[in-house]
């Protein structure tokens, strides 16, 4: 006759709970949406869903028109104001040298001091005002923020862009090289692991060596009872794709 305890611990607690291969689900280790901060029309896209891209890429360009006039306006600006602020050096040295000649009063002096200020401010406004427009020309160009796979293109040549509190997504990247495999576990399991130990993932046959990235300390509530989430990340360079199936062999 079987022993009645341990009959009863076993219907209270599955095997399944305690087995070393633990059902898990693939997930993206870093999704960002990209969209422009500035507003503007789309010229170009130039990846499709599933592009490898790398850091830096360009991935999408707004019509740059406006952004490069209002730059080369700028620059010529600044070299107007920067010889009127060297004129402007030069005249208040010259009533400084007849100023101590007592050729010309105080208040000239401090006219030609007042207008080499002026001349400088408004140099440093437009030096302000070139930075900025600079910065919205590249704005203008969305760029890969690190290595990664495009899964989600939403934007095509002719939309409007409208940059505002609520920005318009236009591509979605995840990275790539690494992937997380996230599993359940109850409160007596997840206790004997630690954050960086090293466990296998399974996937589709092909086994990767990855480490436990996060433990979970709010429960999950399931019909089975309460359990908690652990993501384990593992490199990959096998293209692979979230949500798909797993298996996590514990130690």
């Amino acid at each position: 006759m079987k022993n009645p305890i341990v009959f009863i611990f076993a219907v209270l607690f599955p095997q399944t709970l305690w087995a070393a291969d633990i059902q898990a689900t693939l997930q993206w280790s870093q999704r960002v949406e990209l969209s422009t901060p500035v507003s503007g029309i789309v010229h170009a896209v130039n990846v499709e869903v599933g592009d490898m891209v790398k850091k830096g890429q360009v991935l999408l360009t707004l019509d740059s028109t406006a952004f490069q006039a209002k730059v080369a306006e700028n620059q010529s600006e600044i070299i107007r104001l920067d010889a009127e602020s060297a004129e402007a050096k030069r005249y208040l040295d010259r009533v400084q040298e007849l100023y101590e000649r007592t050729v010309v009063s105080t208040t000239d002096l401090d006219q030609a001091k007042l207008r080499l200020v002026n001349t400088q401010s408004t140099l440093s406004e437009a030096r302000a005002r070139l930075r900025m427009n600079q910065k919205a020309l590249n704005d203008a160009s969305l760029r890969a923020p690190f290595d990664a796979v495009v899964v989600l293109r939403q934007a095509e040549p002719g939309l409007s862009v409208a940059a505002g509190l609520q920005p318009q997504m236009l591509l979605t990247l995840a990275r790539s090289g690494e992937m997380i495999a996230r599993i359940q576990l109850t409160s007596t399991q997840i206790d004997k692991l630690i954050a960086g130990q090293t466990v296998t993932v399974s996937v589709a046959g092909i086994s990767y060596t990855g480490k436990i990235k996060t433990l979970g300390l709010e429960p999950i509530n399931t019909r089975e009872g309460s359990v908690y989430p652990v993501d384990v990340v593992f490199p990959s360079k096998e293209p692979l794709r979230s949500g798909s199936p797993a298996l996590v062999k514990l130690p």
